[in-house]
C-alpha cells in the first residue's frame, strides 16, 4: 500500500477525512495515522501560515511518504469560482523582501533567497488531470483592500492567495517528496465581505477531491458504519 500524508492547516478543513478515519476533529492536532481502511493515511494539522507549517514539516525529515498533499481552502484573484478545486504547482512567497522608497525589492533581486517556487516532483495521474494548474502567493495578510489588491495583481499575476503553500513547497522540494497541493476556493480575494464566502461548499468540494486521489493513488477507502 502506497503511504500517503495530508497536510492541513487546520483539522476543519479536512474534518470529512478526519471523519472517516475515525479521528475526533477536536482533538486532532501535531501528526497522527487515520484507522479503518485508511490506516496508511498519515494527517499533520500544522496550524495556520507559514512558520507553523515549516515548523511542523521540519519534524519530518527523513520522512518517507509516497504522496503528500497539501490540502485546504484558498482565495481567489477572479479566474476560479467560489467551490472550484485547483491544483497549485507554483507558489510565492510575495511579501518576503525590502520596501526601498515606494518600489519593493523581493528577495531574489536583494540576492538572499528565492521567492517563487514550483513543485519539483509533481504527483500526477489521470485523477489529477481534472484539476486546472495554477499559481499563487502565499501572505501572512490576507488581501483586503483594493489597491493592495491591484498591486499584488500587477507584480505577480496570482490566481489563489493562502497562508501556507509556498511554504509547504519549500518543504516537499527540501526533501525531495511526490506532492501536490489541492486548494478549494471559498471566496474572492476582494474587500472583506463574508457575504461572498462559501467555505461550507469549498470544504464539501475539497473533501471530495482528497478522497478521490487517495483511491487514484491505490487505497480502498470502505463504507464507514
Amino acid at each position: 500500500m502506497p503511504k500517503i500524508l495530508i497536510v492541513a492547516a487546520t483539522a476543519a478543513e479536512i474534518a470529512p477525512l478526519l471523519e472517516l478515519g475515525n479521528i475526533n476533529v477536536a482533538e486532532s492536532k501535531g501528526l497522527f495515522i487515520l484507522s479503518g481502511s485508511l490506516q496508511d493515511v498519515f494527517v499533520v494539522i500544522t496550524g495556520v501560515g507559514m512558520v507553523n507549517t515549516a515548523f511542523e514539516l521540519g519534524k519530518l525529515i527523513g520522512s518517507h511518504f509516497d504522496l503528500v498533499v497539501n490540502a485546504g481552502l484558498a482565495g481567489s484573484f477572479t479566474r476560479f469560482k467560489t467551490g472550484e478545486v485547483v491544483n497549485v504547482v507554483q507558489d510565492c512567497f510575495s511579501e518576503l523582501g525590502a520596501e526601498d522608497g515606494d518600489h519593493f525589492l523581493s528577495i531574489d533581486e536583494m540576492g538572499f533567497g528565492q521567492q517563487t517556487l514550483r513543485l519539483n516532483n509533481l504527483f500526477s495521474n489521470e485523477y489529477t488531470a481534472s484539476f486546472a494548474q495554477t499559481n499563487g502567493i502565499t501572505v501572512n495578510t490576507v488581501h483586503g483592500n483594493a489597491g493592495s489588491i491591484d498591486r499584488v495583481v500587477g507584480k505577480y499575476q496570482p490566481h489563489t492567495e493562502s497562508m501556507e503553500g509556498a511554504a509547504f513547497i519549500h518543504a516537499a522540494n527540501a526533501f525531495s517528496w511526490r506532492a501536490i497541493q489541492l486548494r478549494a476556493i471559498s471566496n474572492p480575494v476582494e474587500k472583506r465581505n463574508k457575504e461572498n464566502w462559501n467555505i461550507s461548499l469549498a470544504i464539501m468540494n475539497l473533501n471530495k477531491a482528497l478522497t478521490g486521489l487517495i483511491v487514484s493513488a491505490g487505497i480502498r477507502i470502505e463504507d464507514q458504519p
